[in-house]
């Protein structure tokens, strides 16, 4: 099984990818982990360019055509989903029948260093995918005040470490489910 990562963030020490860290040590090991890092290379959508879309909006598309889930780690900006990650969304979208996210597995996840962990562009995201035609699990993981909330790779609050190990296992059982 390959579970594809995603953060929102274009941050070099982003609090989200270091959530995807996180979640890559509760990983099993018979779970490929794969950490897509270009969300920076993806052009603004053009609907001009839809029938020839450029390279790097291809590569996302067979990245995720080619994982059994999706984990997406977002920060909050102005209380919704980074500019950059809903492009990303609206490329991947088109076409919409036939759309590589269409009855994917899908967890969302977020941090940000505000009191609220990231909680409003959670739940715009489960929405933008489960419009765009993913399975995306009714969870959210909170993380505030990302700033303190690391340790060597690892969430330093217990219940929110237990918390993400029930999302990874969900999406994990969600997608091997599908693949039955």
């Amino acid at each position: 099984m390959r579970l594809l990562a995603i953060s929102g963030s274009l941050r070099s020490g982003s609090y989200n990818s270091a959530l995807l860290d996180a979640a890559e040590a509760e990983i099993p090991a018979d779970v490929e982990f794969v950490l897509w890092r270009d969300l920076a290379a993806i052009p603004a959508f053009n609907e001009d360019l839809e029938r020839a879309p450029p390279p790097s909006v291809m590569s996302l598309r067979r990245e995720i055509a080619r994982s059994d889930a999706l984990l997406i780690a977002t920060p909050e900006y102005n209380r919704s989903v980074p500019g950059a990650l809903k492009n990303a969304l609206d490329w991947v979208s088109r076409p919409f029948a036939t759309n590589a996210l269409r009855n994917k597995p899908v967890a969302v996840v977020g941090a940000s260093q505000s009191l609220f962990g990231a909680v409003w562009a959670q739940a715009e995201l489960r929405k933008i995918l489960a419009t765009i035609g993913a399975r995306v699990q009714d969870r959210d993981l909170p993380v505030a005040q990302a700033h303190e909330a690391f340790t060597e790779g690892r969430l330093r609050d217990p219940r929110l470490a237990a918390r993400l190990r029930v999302i990874v296992a969900a999406l994990v059982d969600s997608a091997e489910q599908r693949a039955a």
